[in-house]
């Protein structure tokens, strides 16, 4: 079977053909593949093609596709049992270890996906400040649910809009929509709604709008007026939690957030999500306290035995980061002297081990600027990368992440196929 015969069959029985609507590769004009397997840096397409993968499963895989070590302490788990509803001795060891790594948190608390660990935290943020609003910012993404699917409205501190037919407007009316990087409007926001607003959610790295960095004062700027307004700070480190140092971005950048949510890297490819605190935060959550959250499939021991193998892996060797940061600089260095050479604008921005490119000529520190990006550039420049042998993510807001599976020849032999891929721009 063809890759277009199987999503011809896929999109029968499954809307668009697919389980998240990325993965239909519509917004880079390309014909979806359908994998077979994965193997260190690699995988592999039904057809039997080979892609090197820049994609990793949108950030878990930092160790790799079938990592033995995961793939062990998974088998070992499986043969204890799949699930039981009730605590069990692997969930337990993970929390330890999130906790131990993170040093800004005393508890966590498992769910089965990225949404619900925001979800969750934003509940509790509200339950314990008794305020209505919460702020995010244009383009950063946290889950599908209903508060945080919005977009920017016109104008400063403008309430948000649903995001997607079936949120009623009044859901998101308590979500208030900033641009990224903008202290001048979260000062006003503060004021306007002052006494109103129960938490600040945040990407510390924007990973979901490409990459977009915190200015140098921003994300003190966010801890500053979330004390002085008796607001909580909520980090969202789905994507950076793990990635950028064995403390996420808390530790990176020095900042210590009231609570931070979890996922991808904590499960190593496997469905999970975590939300944590300090005691006097965590104590809330029933049933020690009154804010309720449950799920059946929480701390599912597959998904934490995976966890488990991945953060003792890292926790053992900490030169893994900057391995992998020098590695990615090496990388994104390459590509664009490449760009240049063929004289196309780009800007590339990066951090440890994950970048994205964007095809413009300015500064991209928030939404509006990443949305300058040539979309159709980057569309041309996925489907000859595709065609040659390189995958990365199917959306100019992704970020393209590295493994330990990466070596130098990898990085080279990527170079070689991306070569060939910017010379047909």
């Amino acid at each position: 079977m063809t890759n277009k015969e199987a999503f011809e069959l896929a999109k029968r029985y499954m809307p668009g053909g697919v389980s998240s609507p990325v993965r239909a590769f519509k917004s880079v004009g390309a014909e979806p593949i359908v994998v077979n397997r994965g193997f260190g840096a690699f995988i592999e397409d039904i057809e039997g093609k080979h892609y090197i993968d820049y994609m990793l499963s949108f950030g878990p895989l930092i160790l790799g596709h079938r990592n033995e070590i995961v793939v062990s302490k998974i088998m070992e788990a499986l043969d204890k049992g799949n699930s039981f509803g009730i605590t069990n001795l692997y969930e337990i060891e993970l929390s330890e270890l999130i906790v131990k790594s993170s040093k800004v948190i005393d508890k966590v608390r498992f769910v089965s996906s990225g949404t619900e660990a925001v979800m969750s935290a934003i509940r509790l943020a509200r339950g314990i400040t008794n305020k209505p609003y919460i702020i995010k910012f244009d383009g950063c993404y946290h889950g599908f649910s209903d508060s945080v699917l919005v977009g920017a409205g016109s104008g400063v501190a403008t309430l948000g809009i649903p995001g997607t037919p079936g949120i009623p407007k009044e859901f998101a009316s308590f979500t208030i929509v900033l641009d990224y990087n903008d202290e001048e409007a979260l000062e006003e926001a503060f004021s306007k709604y002052k006494n109103q607003i129960a938490a600040v959610l945040v990407e510390p790295v924007a990973g979901n709008m490409g990459v977009v960095l915190p200015k140098e004062s921003w994300l003190n700027k966010l801890r500053t007026i979330t004390k002085e307004n008796d607001a909580l700070l909520i980090f969202d480190e789905v994507i950076t939690g793990f990635r950028l140092a064995l403390g996420g971005a808390a530790e990176y950048f020095g900042i210590e957030p009231d609570i931070v949510c979890y996922g991808k890297i904590i499960g190593g490819g496997m469905p999970i999500g975590a939300y944590g605190a300090k005691n006097h935060i965590m104590e809330k959550i029933a049933p020690e306290g009154p804010i309720y959250q449950a799920g059946t499939l929480s701390g599912n021991p597959i998904s934490v035995a995976s966890g488990i193998a991945v953060l003792k892996t890292l926790s053992s060797d900490i030169s893994i980061y900057d391995r992998l940061s020098e590695l990615r600089a090496y990388f994104t260095y390459n590509i664009s002297q490449m760009l240049s050479d063929k004289g196309i604008a780009h800007k590339i921005n990066e951090i440890s081990s994950m970048f994205t490119i964007f095809f413009t000529d300015k500064e991209v520190i928030d939404f509006k600027s990443a949305k300058t990006s040539d979309t159709n550039m980057f569309g041309k420049f996925f489907r000859n990368a595709l065609q040659e042998g390189v995958l990365m993510p199917p959306s100019q807001f992704e970020a393209w992440f590295l493994s330990t599976a990466h070596t130098k020849d990898i990085i080279d032999k990527s170079l070689e196929k991306l070569q060939k891929a910017i010379d047909l721009l």
